[in-house]
């Protein structure tokens, strides 16, 4: 794989260098030490994957992101010195188009920090050939809201939980998830879980960011949790989350060769076999076909079922599978798949 890598540190960019030269599989194409750099490089020649660092002059991270994604599209691997204190930034840059997010090793003072990035590198490369290469991201016209900031509420006591939302998302997806649910208040008895891909590492940030977001509570799903009414549970492992017959989250290592880690294909097929009430299932932006095949299992299973279009979209990939299988009802710009929620489940604004 030919790897770009975009950071303006020295010691960082040397270090990110050494790890990639030291596989035969992968090779550095090209090092920029600013994003404007990185943007005019990756347009000369692209690059199968781009180690992108957040904070550079003249360009930040994020608008490096946003501005290839744009004009040359390719996949995008945010790799910055402890990027749980720039919580804000990162989700940003998920939200521009980039696939994940992970520390920059010679700065994490692990000494297994080279083997993580490794992994990651190794995970990117099976996504970035399972969807069809880079070819496959298209060039984006359309610019990506950040959505209202609002507290998360406490609730009342427990209630029952009577309906269900499943959002599925990647690439672009933190964004485009705080989006659709912002200033919803869901009725009473829905519960909402969320399948982002996310490592795992960073998946507990993404739940407080979220909750920052939103008029209600979010947590991550914890092994055996129950539904709960009126909270977004947040899958934050890479095992797959599952819905057993009892109706109580879990966790699986099992597809252990899927790509896609936490799987949304898995948890819409354990919402499409064990869960008896209503329940709607939306699919949203994403590199790959992850959870097409699993909206289709819902749809067959009598709920309701939608996709992100291609507009609103910051990779095509996932919501055009669904739509190639038929598996979506209704294929919706995000903005507007907020309010056929409020319309299909109810809740106020």
């Amino acid at each position: 794989m030919k790897i770009a890598i975009a950071n303006d540190v020295a010691m960082a960019a040397e270090a990110l260098r050494r790890v990639v030269a030291s596989t035969a599989e992968h090779q550095v194409l090209w090092i920029a030490r600013t994003g404007a750099e990185a943007v005019r490089m990756c347009a000369d020649n692209r690059p199968d994957l781009i180690l992108m660092d957040l904070n550079m002059p003249e360009l930040d991270g994020v608008e490096a992101t946003r501005q290839i994604m744009e004009q040359s599209p390719c996949a995008i691997l945010v790799v910055t010195g402890r990027p749980q204190d720039n919580v804000n930034q990162v989700f940003r840059a998920l939200g521009a188009g980039a696939l994940d997010v992970t520390a920059t090793p010679v700065l994490q003072g692990k000494p297994d920090g080279d083997l993580e990035l490794l992994a990651k590198i190794r995970t990117m490369d099976k996504l970035i050939r399972h969807s069809g290469g880079n070819q496959a991201m298209m060039p984006k016209t359309a610019a990506h809201a950040n959505g209202n900031h609002h507290g998360a509420e406490t609730h009342d006591a427990p209630q029952r939980v009577t309906s269900l939302l499943a959002i599925g998302a990647s690439t672009g997806g933190p964004m485009a998830v705080a989006k659709m649910l912002a200033g919803w208040k869901p009725p009473r008895g829905c519960a909402i879980v969320v399948v982002q891909h996310i490592d795992q590492n960073f998946a507990d940030n993404f739940a407080r960011w979220l909750a920052e977001h939103l008029e209600m509570p979010v947590r991550s799903a914890e092994d055996g949790d129950e539904l709960m009414a009126g909270t977004v549970l947040v899958a934050k492992s890479n095992d797959h989350l599952t819905l057993d017959q009892n109706n109580r989250l879990r966790y699986d290592a099992n597809p252990k060769d899927y790509a896609y880690r936490p799987s949304v294909d898995v948890f819409f097929r354990c919402v499409a076999q064990h869960w008896k009430g209503e329940a709607v299932g939306v699919l949203l932006t994403g590199m790959g076909r992850d959870g097409a095949e699993g909206l289709l299992a819902m749809r067959r299973a009598g709920q309701h079922t939608i996709a992100q279009d291609q507009a609103s979209s910051a990779v095509y990939g996932m919501p055009r599978a669904a739509a190639e299988l038929d598996a979506a009802q209704m294929i919706l710009p995000l903005a507007k798949i907020g309010p056929v929620l409020r319309t299909t489940l109810g809740g106020s604004t």
